[in-house]
């Protein structure tokens, strides 16, 4: 895994994580990365310095966590930008993402629902996909 520092188009600076720097080239050009505060999807690596991991890396007195708000904020703002950009293939999903890994099936982003069985038989595959909590999209 990788992590990078990440920016978009309206300069807000975020981190991502990714399994090799291909996978980060291929997720954003197909417009699957996402700045979490304003859902924009022209992004950019930002400057960054290496930073060794640590096995129990200790946060800074400086570093406070995301609030519980923040994160569902965030979340929804991802959730929007999936279902704006991506096709919603339901049940569906394991067979379609694995079609679109082995080229039968037009690439594109998708989501849907997946058994844990088969979200684990893809992962076995090989096959690049993101499990993300779906919270409700609005407050109301």
């Amino acid at each position: 895994m990788i992590l990078f520092k990440l920016k978009c188009a309206a300069d807000h600076e975020f981190e991502g994580w990714f399994r090799d720097g291909a996978t980060f080239d291929r997720q954003n050009a197909r417009g699957q990365v996402a700045c979490p505060q304003c859902g924009s999807s022209a992004i950019d690596k930002a400057p960054m310095a290496p930073r060794p991991l640590r096995a129990a890396a200790t946060p800074n007195a400086d570093q406070t966590p995301p609030r519980a708000e923040e994160v569902r904020r965030a979340l929804q703002v991802l959730r929007r930008h999936v279902e704006t950009h991506c096709e919603n293939v339901g049940s569906q999903f394991a067979t379609e993402a694995r079609a679109i890994h082995n080229g039968t099936s037009k690439a594109r982003g998708i989501y849907g629902d997946a058994t844990p069985e088969e979200s684990r038989a893809l992962v076995d595959d090989g096959i690049d996909f993101q499990t993300i909590p779906w919270v409700p999209p609005s407050d109301a």
